[in-house]
Parts: structure tokens; sequence; C-alpha cells
């Protein structure tokens, strides 16, 4: 059996953490090595690095805050944000990303997935889904959650796996810094409609909430708020999940 992994995101602007709710109000989080250092010594088994405004203004993820992060891990780093050509990716993986998250970029043109799966393997491609409620269903949302689409995210997870992508990252903007725990019904929904690695993100309120989406059918699960606030260490959430039967590293 694979094991899961609990993974901490560090979402990034103008070369700070930040962190909000629902993907507003913002509040300084911190310098991103040395958090990122923080969670890989508190057992943190992956890194996200998402940089919140770049899509909006038009540019790529910072580097010079992506190679630093890299330079001193040695724990997987996806990183994510204004990826908008099959260049962008490159440059990320040149700057030390091992997986590449696209958004907005592959709704526009969702050939970019099959392009970059192509060229650099599904493995480092990761498709990024932020969805919220709408009725009795759920819808996705880009650019920050401010820009609606009128599309469903478990039917575009799907599509975007079979384009090339080798992994969902998958948020409730809901439940996005809320601390109210993940949407099971969102995962366990995405879950049954792909093939490959499911991300819960948005949400983690304690480190049982972990164990619950972790047992709901993803294969990791991330944490933001939790880990910068101090609230729990990447410790503490696998050792809720071995309590509750579920394999994580050690």
């Amino acid at each position: 059996m694979l094991a899961k992994r609990i993974i901490a995101c560090l979402d990034v602007r103008d070369g700070r953490v930040v962190k909000g709710r629902q993907f507003a109000a913002l509040r300084d989080a911190g310098d991103p090595v040395r958090r990122a250092l923080r969670y890989r010594d508190e057992g943190i088994d992956e890194i996200v690095v998402l940089d919140v405004s770049a899509t909006l203004e038009s540019r790529l993820a910072n580097r010079r805050t992506i190679e630093a992060i890299a330079a001193t891990l040695d724990v997987p780093l996806t990183v994510g944000g204004g990826v908008r050509a099959i260049d962008d990716v490159a440059r990320l993986l040149d700057a030390g990303a091992d997986k590449v998250a696209i958004n907005s970029a592959a709704l526009e043109r969702p050939e970019l997935l099959s392009e970059a799966a192509a060229r650099f393997g599904s493995q480092c491609i990761v498709i990024s889904v932020d969805a919220r409620r709408a009725g009795d269903g759920y819808t996705i949302a880009t650019h920050s959650a401010s820009r609606p689409h009128q599309l469903d995210p478990v039917a575009w997870s799907r599509e975007a796996v079979e384009r090339g992508a080798g992994e969902v990252l998958l948020t409730s903007i809901d439940r996005d810094g809320g601390r109210e725990g993940f949407d099971l019904t969102l995962v366990r929904a995405v879950r049954d409609a792909v093939g490959v690695p499911v991300v819960a993100s948005g949400g983690a309120s304690t480190p049982q909430s972990f164990a619950d989406v972790l047992l709901a059918g993803a294969d990791a699960a991330l944490g933001a708020s939790i880990f910068h606030d101090g609230d729990a260490t990447a410790r503490d959430v696998k050792a809720a999940c071995s309590a509750s039967g579920i394999v994580v590293r050690p």
C-alpha cells in the first residue's frame, strides 16, 4: 500500500508567505525559506509553493523565491503561479521545482497539459482545480477565485488527467482558511473520477481532519494555516493518521 502524503502549502506574494480566507484578506505569515525548512524538519513530505498574485499580475512565479526554497530542500517541491506556456513550465523546473501546477492557462488552452506532459512527463504536471459550491453542485474559479467558470470540477479534473496531468491539486474555496475541515464530498467525487493522485486542500483544522480526508480517498492532504499558526506539526498529523490506520511516511 502506498503511503499517504502530508503536504505544507506556502502561498507567496512579494517574496513573503501570506494566508487569508477564501483567497482574500491576506496576512503575512513569514519568510518562505524559513517556513519550508521548518516544515521539512517537522516531518512534512512535500512543499507546495503558490505565487498567489502571479496570474493577476500577468507574470510567472518569482524565480528567485523558488530557487532559494529549492536550494535548501530535500523533499519534493511543487510550484504554481502564472504558468501560461510550455516555456514557463521549463523555467520553473529549471528553478528547482519537481512538479508544476497549472490552473487558469489550462482552462483557456487545455492543449497546454498535453504539450507539457509530452515534453516533461505527466509526473511533473499538476492540474490545480479551485472549486466552490454552487447550488447542489460545484463550479470552478480562477485568478485567485476572482473569475468564475461554469464548469464542473469533477468533469474538468477528468479531462485534465486525460490530457496528461499526473496529479490533481483540489482546493475547496469555501473551506480555504476557515479551519472547518476538508470538503469530503468534493474530494470523493474527484477521487472517483480520476486515476491519478488527488491532493486535498482547503479546510485543514486538526490533525484528525487530515485523517478524515485521507480516509475519504485523498492520496495526500495539504495544510497551511494549521502549520503557519503552530497549531500542529506534520508529526502530529501523522500520529493522528497512524492512529486511524492510515499508512504514512515516517
